[in-house]
């Protein structure tokens, strides 16, 4: 305990020079007693009841005694003083031959010993100066502090202090403005001494215990009066310096706290930040909700342009700067002797990195999915155009087909026009079953649309339903009336030869020449010159056939003409056309003449598709000429700052302005990068979905081109973080040179970091002392949970660094904030908010306030608050 000693204490006068020690006690007992609101006047009539006696050790101790007595008996008056001697042999102090009655009886030479015991237990037994203590360590204290001074030699507490120029020494060695030293005498011991007392009562607060009158007067002034007196001065100057120091140590501490608590407050801002907008951009990602038009699915994909070349390069820079964030704050929390810091729930480097990998998964699902959906839907209008052909060719030849099989003309008909009905059913029979083909490939085709879930297929399949019916109808009806015909044919016998003929044959070349014109007007979709290259060869195949089909045509009409001919020659009455067909020579040479008017058409498609495809390959071999030199370009760039941040060359600062640089160089690379971008567009905009001249995609090259970003950018905050342990802990350029070469010899894969075996060889390698025991296993595993505290199994150089200095380190700790505080506060186990406001910087004073727990001890006052549980959670030993 340190006694404060006060002015304006109530000091009895004495008339005799005996009465020295009674004075000096009763002014000291005063200068305590007075911060209950109560005094003394006679130090042996006041202590008599007990009552004034237990509350001055409740003053001075900081302690609550046992209830007193209040009664006005003397056993009550004993009982009391009784406890206050009890309470004091409680505290170490033997008592001889001081007993309660004697207290109460008023004798004064019991009462001053008394008194001068609790002098020397609570005032000068505590007082410690180089391993002494009590008296002796108060006379070195004297003797060091006046040591400097002409005519003062300390060596005892009584004659020494007779000229009062020690008195004044100890003034003017800390308070040196208020005493002006060189003007005093040492022949003029009554103004020195008079100048002491006046000046230590006006403004060190230490009242008047002596009496200058007194001291000169006599021979050998009391030792005790002197020493009491004496500790008042120890104690006003002491207690300043160590509230001083005190209070710069947690001013030093909560500077740290208040600075690290604003890099979790940013870090758990930009984490959350983050970790919103992915969460917001994941389910965009994620939706496939396809659309009906390629206009539509070519507008997702420019929105997915502009997603990866506007929204998401920020993201990346703010996603490496939280991890810089984080690493940068450990750094700190572990130089200070913090604890780790630890974020919020799903706010964690690991689970940002999680998040992250998702949207990356989801990117890439999303840009694989719009390329397919984009296939899918010209696929889907290239299989409806082609089915609206065929099924437009198909209704126009079955149009009154039901009608004519269901004519009952035969029955009324001649034998030759029976002949002719029935060989016309023929025919048709024929050319039915020519069509058989064309309803398969219509129906092949809506299902084909409906397994690539074509958005109109409801129409597709109505249309394609209503032609199988008509079709199985029209199946029913050529049935019924071919047994018809056969049922008659028995009854005519007469049938014109060539008409049947001429039918033959000009109904299989009627529907090639259909078939020709449909697969002339044929849409087309390559992907490759080869595949171009293919359809050309079969149009020139087609081209070839030409002239057999003209041979062909024109048999076809000589067979007409030889029936003009016979009509003509035997002047037979041909009433109406050909009764087995309805096909003329007019359709024949019609259907040629479109025929041939088709084929320079299909040449000049096929010709300027030629042309697509080619620019298509120039854009192929311009993206594949720059990705083969870029990709290599940024994997050699990756090789080559694994080995920068594993190698040592020069100092730290040397290692940092040489990643600036080559931060910077790669920098300068992005123009390039950004060229290969706008050819991929290009490549995108032509719908070209691959590329045989290069491994690469765009897809690699950004990737890869992050990464390289990414890995500077964090080879050099372990730099920056390397330099700033090394500054914190005073570590110098050889030993990390020493360090960083212990660590590369053992990292033999050059990953950058060390296994749990090869970290205890690198240690054993430093002369670390780690046993093949139990207890070498113990200290080895306490070890790794420090340089490894998430068990990853595996140590960063960074970890390693962290560690070696830690072991050599000095660092504030929670006990030594514990001490300042309690030097603060007086010694009390619990400190003021006024106490704090008066030694602390407002805003720091503010801080402790706000987090400092109610002291709920036994001793407690109203506003007591609880330094204790404040000082330990400050280093994570507590909950703040």
């Amino acid at each position: 305990h340190t006694p404060t000693c006060c002015s304006n204490v109530y000091l009895p006068k004495y008339n005799s020079a005996s009465d020295d020690v009674s004075l000096t006690f009763t002014a000291w007992c005063n200068s305590h007693l007075r911060k209950a609101g109560t005094q003394i006047e006679n130090i042996e009539e006041d202590f008599r009841d007990g009552l004034k006696l237990m509350l001055l050790l409740e003053v001075i101790s900081g302690e609550r005694l046992a209830k007193p007595e209040r009664g006005k008996m003397r056993v009550h008056k004993i009982s009391n003083v009784n406890k206050a001697l009890d309470f004091i042999a409680s505290k170490g102090v033997k008592l001889v031959s001081i007993g309660a009655e004697e207290i109460v009886d008023g004798n004064a030479k019991m009462t001053l010993g008394m008194i001068w015991t609790i002098i020397l237990r609570f005032a000068i037994q505590d007082i410690s100066v180089e391993e002494t203590s009590a008296k002796e360590g108060l006379l070195l204290w004297c003797q060091r502090k006046t040591a400097p001074y002409k005519n003062v030699n300390i060596q005892n507490f009584h004659i020494s202090w007779k000229d009062g120029l020690g008195f004044c020494a100890l003034i003017h060695r800390h308070r040196p403005e208020l005493i002006d030293y060189g003007k005093l005498r040492k022949d003029d011991p009554m103004t020195n001494l008079n100048t002491a007392f006046d000046v230590a009562e006006k403004y060190l607060d230490i009242p008047k215990m002596l009496d200058a009158e007194d001291i000169i007067s006599t021979l050998r002034p009391d030792e005790k009066a002197v020493m009491t007196y004496v500790s008042c001065y120890y104690h006003a100057f002491s207690g300043k310096q160590k509230a001083e120091t005190a209070a710069n140590r947690i001013c030093k501490v909560l500077a740290v706290n208040q600075e690290n608590e604003q890099l979790m407050e940013d870090y758990e801002k930009l984490a959350s930040d983050l970790l919103e907008w992915i969460r917001r951009t994941i389910p965009w990602l994620e939706n496939r909700m396809p659309e009906n038009t390629m206009q539509a699915m070519q507008q997702k994909l420019e929105d997915f342009r502009d997603y990866r070349r506007l929204h998401k390069p920020p993201k990346v820079q703010e996603k490496c700067q939280l991890e810089i964030n984080f690493n940068t704050l450990q750094t700190k929390l572990r130089l200070s002797n913090r604890p780790a810091f630890m974020p919020s729930e799903g706010k964690m480097v690991s689970d940002i990195n999680n998040a992250w990998g998702n949207l990356e998964g989801a990117e890439k699902g999303y840009e694989e999915w719009l390329l397919n959906e984009i296939r899918r839907l010209e696929r889907l209008d290239h299989l409806a155009e082609k089915f609206r052909q065929k099924a437009a060719i198909h209704e126009a030849w079955t149009e009154g087909k039901e009608d004519m099989l269901q004519k009952r003309d035969y029955e009324t008909a001649s034998l030759s026009e029976i002949k002719a009905l029935l060989k016309k059913h023929e025919a048709f029979e024929s050319d039915l079953a020519a069509h058989q083909d064309r309803v398969e490939q219509i129906a092949a085709i809506a299902q084909e649309l409906n397994e690539l879930d074509y958005y109109d297929s409801p129409s597709v399949n109505a249309r394609c339903q209503r032609i199988c019916d008509q079709w199985d109808t029209l199946g029913a009806l050529t049935q019924k009336r071919s047994e018809a015909l056969q049922r008659t044919e028995k009854l005519l016998e007469t049938i014109d030869q060539l008409y049947l003929e001429f039918a033959k044959r000009a109904a299989p070349f009627n529907n090639w020449m259909e078939g020709a014109m449909e697969d002339l007007q044929d849409t087309f979709i390559v992907h490759t010159i080869e595949e171009i290259q293919g359809l050309s060869t079969a149009h020139e195949q087609f081209k070839a056939t030409l002239p057999e089909a003209d041979k062909e045509r024109l048999a076809i009409l000589g067979i007409h003409n030889e029936i003009a001919k016979i009509v003509q020659t035997y002047h037979v009455n041909m009433a109406g056309t050909n009764p087995y067909t309805t096909i003329n020579p007019q359709e024949i040479n019609a259907k040629w003449d479109k025929v041939r008017q088709l084929v320079p058409q299909r040449d000049q498609a096929l010709i300027e598709e030629h042309a697509r495809q080619q620019n298509n390959e120039r854009l192929r071999r311009q993206f594949a000429n720059q990705a083969n030199v870029i990709g290599p370009w940024i994997q050699t760039k990756m090789e080559e700052i694994g080995r920068i941040s594993i190698e040592m060359h020069g100092t730290l600062e040397d290692q940092l302005t040489h990643l600036r640089q080559y931060e910077k160089s790669i920098v300068n690379y992005k123009p390039k990068i950004d060229q290969l971008e706008g050819d991929h567009q290009l490549i995108q905009e032509a719908l070209i979905f691959d590329n045989k001249h290069t491994n690469y995609t765009m897809e690699h090259i950004r990737v890869g081109w992050e990464q390289l970003l990414t890995t500077i950018a964090r080879t050099i905050n372990e730099i920056e973080n390397q330099i700033l342990t090394r500054d914190a802990k005073g570590i110098s350029q050889d030993q990390l040179n020493e360090f960083r070469a212990s660590f590369n010899h053992f990292d033999r894969d050059h990953s950058g970091t060390l296994g749990a075996e090869e970290f205890k060889a690198c240690l054993i390698s430093l002369g670390f002392d780690i046993a093949n025991d139990a207890q070498g296993e113990n200290e080895f595993s306490r070890i790794m949970s420090i340089v490894d505290p998430n068990r990853m199994g595996i140590v960063t150089f960074q970890a390693f660094i962290d560690f070696m200095s830690r072991e050599t380190a000095d660092t504030d700790t929670a006990d030594q904030v514990m001490a300042s505080f309690k030097v603060l506060a007086g010694d009390k186990n619990y400190i003021l908010a006024d106490e704090l406001r008066r030694e602390l910087p407002p805003d720091q004073a503010e801080y402790c306030i706000a987090r400092m727990a109610p002291y709920t001890g036994p001793d407690a006052v109203p506003g007591a608050l609880d330094y204790m549980s404040f000082s330990t959670a400050l280093y994570g030993e507590s909950d703040l």
